[in-house]
C-alpha cells in the first residue's frame, strides 16, 4: 500500500524554513502540478545542495539529496514483477489493510485493497506488468479519495512504484485528479523500498519533475514498535521530504509495508490487515449480535421507539464487553468502544439524528473486527448494504453533499466486492447503481432514496 496526502492537504504551500535553503538559480522550473506546485529539479551534484521549485507563493527550495547518495539510480530489471516477496513492502500478499488515524482535526480512515487485475505500463522499452492496489481515504466518515496505484518488484527485490490514477472528492463529487501520473506516459517509476534497506539509503519514490515528488530516507532500521495485537520488530523508520516542503515520518514493517505515517497535523496507523492479522475459526457470535444490535437500534431510534433502542444499545454493551476479553486490534478496540459509548448518549437524549448516523458507526467498526475472521469481499458486501443504509439517513435529512458521496462510496465499494459476485447479481447491483448515479446527477434526493431498496435487494439483503 502507499500513503498519500488526502485532498484537504494539496493546497499546503512550502515550509518557510526551506525558502532559506540555497537554490539553484540555473535550474529550469517544472511545469505547475497539483496545487501549483512543482517539483524539484534533479541535477543536485554535492551534498548539502538543495533542488528549487516555483509554485505561486514564488521560489523554495528543497534539501534533497545528491544523486551520489541515493540507491535508486540503477537501471532496474523486471524478470517477474508482480511476484512482490519484499517483507517491508508485500502489496502482492495482502488483501486487505485498515488505518485508522486524525488529520486536521478530523477522524481519518484508509481502506487499501489489493485488486486481482494487474496492469501492462512500458517504460523505457520494458513492459513491466504491474500489481494494482485500491486506495480509499474517507475525511471526517466522508469519501475524500481514491486512488488505484500500480507496484512491481525488480530482480533485486527492490519495489518500485509505477503511478497512480487519482479522484479527489469534495462534496461527494470528484473535483479534480491532482497527483494522477503514470511511468512511461509522464516519467520514470520511483523506489518505494530498496531489496535491503539500510540506514542511509536514500532514493525517491516519486520523481517526474512538474507532476510529483517525495524523497525518503532510510533513518534506521531493526527497530520495534507497537503493532495492531502488541509489538512487531525489524521496522525500517523513514523520512519522506514531500513536494510541498513537508516532512512525513513513516515506519514499514515486515508483513505490513507501510505502516504509520505522521506529520504536523496528520497521523494514521494500520489497525489491522490480512492476512497477517487474521484469526482461525468462525467469528464470535458476540460480534454478529453487535452488527444485528446497530441495525435494529437505528431502526428503533427513526421509529422513536426509545426504550427498545436502550435495550439494544444495553445488549450491545454486554456483547461488546465478552468481546473484549479476546485478543481485539487495539485500535479496533477503541473505535468501538468510542462508537457505542456515542450511541448510548445519542439513544439516552432521543436524539434520532445523531442514533441514526451513531448506529451506522457501531455497524462499521464491528465489520472492521469480522475482517478477522471473514473474506474481504464478504465483508465489503456487508459495507455496501451499510452505506446503503446511511444514503437513506443522509436524504432524510437532505444532504445533497453526503448523498452524493454516498453514492460515489457504494460504487467504490463495488469495483472491488463486485468482481467475485455471481454474473446475474452482478449485473442487477449495476443497474440500481446507475439509478441511483442518476438520481444524484439530478440533485434528486427523493428518487436516489427510492431507489436503494433495488440496491439492497440486489445484494440480498
Amino acid at each position: 500500500m502507499t500513503r498519500r496526502r488526502t485532498a484537504a492537504r494539496l493546497g499546503t504551500v512550502l515550509a518557510l524554513a526551506l525558502a532559506a535553503a540555497a537554490c539553484d538559480s540555473g535550474s529550469r522550473p517544472g511545469r505547475s502540478g497539483p496545487a501549483g506546485s512543482a517539483a524539484p529539479t534533479t541535477t543536485n551534484a554535492a551534498a548539502g545542495t538543495a533542488g528549487c521549485i516555483k509554485n505561486e507563493q514564488g521560489t523554495a527550495c528543497l534539501p534533497t539529496a545528491p544523486d551520489s547518495a541515493r540507491v535508486d539510480r540503477a537501471r532496474p530489471s523486471f524478470s517477474d514483477p508482480t511476484r512482490i516477496t519484499n517483507p517491508r513492502f508485500p502489496v502482492g500478499e495482502l488483501t486487505q489493510v485498515l488505518q485508522l488515524g486524525h488529520e486536521a482535526g478530523k477522524p481519518l480512515r484508509v481502506e487499501v485493497t489489493r485488486l486481482p487485475a494487474t496492469r501492462a505500463l512500458t517504460w523505457d522499452g520494458q513492459q513491466v506488468e504491474t500489481v494494482a492496489s485500491q486506495f480509499v481515504a474517507f475525511l471526517g466518515g466522508r469519501i475524500r479519495e481514491v486512488a488505484i496505484d500500480y507496484f512491481a518488484q525488480a530482480d533485486d527485490g527492490s519495489v518500485w512504484y509505477f503511478g497512480e490514477n487519482v479522484d479527489n472528492y469534495e462534496a461527494g463529487v470528484v473535483a479534480d485528479h491532482d497527483g494522477s501520473w503514470l511511468a512511461g506516459r509522464d516519467g520514470p517509476p520511483g523506489m518505494i523500498m530498496p531489496g535491503q534497506p539500510k540506514a542511509g539509503d536514500v532514493y525517491r519514490s516519486e520523481n517526474i519533475p512538474g507532476m510529483v515528488f517525495e524523497q525518503d530516507t532510510i533513518r534506521s532500521t531493526g527497530e520495534t514498535v507497537a503493532g495492531p495485537r502488541g509489538p512487531v520488530q525489524d521496522a525500517a523508520l523513514v523520512q519522506e521530504l514531500l513536494m510541498d516542503g513537508t516532512i512525513e515520518e513513516k515506519a514499514f514493517v515486515p508483513g505490513y509495508g507501510e505502516f504509520r505515517a505522521q506529520a504536523e497535523d496528520e497521523l494514521v496507523t494500520v489497525a489491522l490487515a490480512l492476512p497477517v492479522d487474521a484469526a482461525a475459526g468462525a467469528a464470535p457470535a458476540d460480534l454478529a449480535a453487535l452488527t444485528d444490535g446497530a441495525r435494529a437500534s437505528l431502526e428503533a431510534a427513526a421509529a422513536g421507539r426509545w426504550a427498545a433502542a436502550s435495550a439494544r444499545v444495553d445488549a450491545m454493551a454486554a456483547a461488546w464487553k465478552r468481546v473484549g476479553a479476546r485478543e481485539v486490534p487495539r485500535l479496533l478496540a477503541d473505535q468501538l468502544t468510542g462508537t457505542t459509548d456515542a450511541l448510548a448518549k445519542a439513544v439516552g437524549a432521543r436524539q434520532p439524528a445523531r442514533a441514526r448516523q451513531a448506529a451506522l458507526r457501531v455497524e462499521q467498526a464491528a465489520l472492521d473486527l469480522e475482517l478477522r475472521y471473514r473474506a474481504p469481499s464478504e465483508v465489503d458486501r456487508d459495507r455496501l448494504d451499510l452505506w446503503a443504509r446511511q444514503l437513506l439517513v443522509d436524504a432524510a435529512a437532505r444532504d445533497r453533499g453526503a448523498v452524493a458521496g454516498d453514492v460515489a462510496t457504494l460504487q467504490v465499494l463495488w469495483d472491488r466486492a463486485g468482481r467475485t459476485a455471481d454474473p446475474a447479481a452482478a449485473k442487477r447491483v449495476t443497474v440500481a447503481l446507475a439509478a441511483l448515479g442518476k438520481a444524484v446527477d439530478g440533485k434528486d434526493l427523493q428518487a436516489a432514496a427510492a431507489a436503494v431498496p433495488a440496491l439492497r435487494d440486489a445484494l440480498g439483503r
